[in-house]
């Protein structure tokens, strides 16, 4: 029997990749081509121990994920790194690769989306029945993903409140989707843009993205999943769907495995990148939930809507966006209006002593540097050509295969 982990006592990582053509970067859907290299057959899942492999909705993403929860963040972007090593090599004698970041730039995925056939193909055609999957927020984007535990609804409550406060200022540090259309649009977060529409038809889903106010599980069911679970019937006349695989959240409780898992990151262009935000996003939520700087109440008092149009004004503009409510503020231990990305320099140097030596280093450099978002506009400008872009993603391609920042 698995021991139940409180808060902070492992840590469940999940990295997304698009599959490309290692010439042209267009997306090559042979995720199961892959596997069954791997396998000797066609599978959902490979093992490769702390490290597993598994499908998602579309056949060009491969997602790469921690077996089981991990004690600490430290040192797992080398786990990740070998996998994406065996990958690659596993894709060569396809001429294809591991791109990162989180949206491909080109992709047009009206003609190009190609859905996981085979194990659970059932539920993604249910999806793209209700959804149309063909859309940037659907077949063409890669994310971060962590999942924190907790046990019981005092520590679910402590844990939710600090990850609402922090969602809208982690695309600051995380914003890795500048282009798509083989354009820039004005967002330097253009997969949470997307994401943001991508379930309008049934509104419950995602919410404002944000989570609601609430703290108990009883009150998640009222406010969160019972309006889901009515509103998904009239589509969902076999029951297909679960609630928690439906929640489409920035933020959403698993409490079919008492955890948190923030979706709101987007893919880096290495996994010691991803690591980075992930230490620091971990060891900020670890002082909000002790009240080292500021108490659960003040935490759980800020308001949804406050939040969301924070995370609006992020996602679109990046960090320098300046937070100036007061309320707000307090509630981050901050005490007067700075930028987005000075609030992160001031809780680096607070909390550095417990962050490794690396992603110190890799910190640093998207403070004073910019998002990856921002350091590829910088590289090409807004308006690069196809080729500006290809050229610039190839130097992306190759900064995963390395386990190298963009710079």
């Amino acid at each position: 029997m698995k021991r139940k982990l409180h808060l902070f006592e492992g840590y469940g990582v999940e990295l997304e990749y698009m599959i490309v053509d290692r010439d042209t970067l267009n997306v090559r859907p042979i995720c199961d081509l892959l596997f069954s290299k791997i396998a000797g057959e066609i599978t959902s899942d490979i093992e490769r121990k702390p490290i597993s492999w598994s499908n998602e909705l579309v056949n060009h993403v491969v997602e790469i994920k921690c077996f089981e929860p991990v004690d600490s963040l430290i040192g797992l972007s080398d786990h990740f790194h070998t996998q994406i090593r065996e990958i690659n090599s596993a894709l060569f004698s396809e001429n294809a690769c591991l791109m990162p970041t989180a949206m491909h730039p080109w992709m047009d995925p009206l003609t190009e989306t190609q859905l996981w056939p085979h194990e659970y193909h059932e539920i993604y055609e249910l999806y793209n029945r209700i959804f149309d999957c063909r859309g940037h927020g659907w077949s063409n984007l890669q994310s971060t993903h962590i999942n924190l535990p907790f046990q019981g609804d005092e520590e679910f409550g402590r844990l939710h409140a600090a990850i609402r406060l922090l969602l809208p200022l982690i695309p600051a540090l995380s914003a890795a989707s500048p282009f798509y259309d083989g354009k820039h649009h004005g967002f330097m977060d253009s997969r949470l843009e997307a994401y943001r529409h991508n379930q309008q038809a049934i509104p419950s889903i995602a919410g404002s993205i944000i989570p609601e106010d609430v703290f108990t599980e009883a009150d998640y069911h009222t406010r969160i999943f019972d309006p889901i679970i009515q509103d998904i019937r009239p589509y969902d006349t076999d029951g297909i769907l679960d609630k928690h695989f439906l929640n489409s959240r920035g933020a959403i409780a698993r409490f079919d495995r008492n955890a948190i898992e923030i979706r709101i990151i987007d893919i880096q262009e290495s996994p010691g990148m991803d690591i980075a935000i992930l230490e620091i996003i971990s060891e900020v939520l670890k002082q909000f939930v002790n009240e080292s700087r500021t108490d659960f109440d003040q935490q759980a008092s800020i308001k949804t809507g406050y939040l969301a149009d924070l995370w609006k004004r992020v996602i679109k503009e990046g960090g320098n966006v300046a937070v100036t409510d007061e309320v707000y503020l307090q509630a981050l231990g901050i005490k007067e209006p700075k930028t987005v990305v000075q609030i992160w320099s001031e809780w680096l140097q607070i909390y550095d002593e417990n962050l490794s030596t690396e992603s110190i280093k890799l910190l640093n450099l998207i403070l004073h540097r910019g998002s990856l978002s921002e350091r590829m506009i910088n590289a090409v400008g807004h308006e690069p050509s196809k080729e500006e872009i290809r050229i610039l993603y190839q130097k992306l391609c190759s900064c995963l295969a390395n386990n190298t920042p963009f710079q």
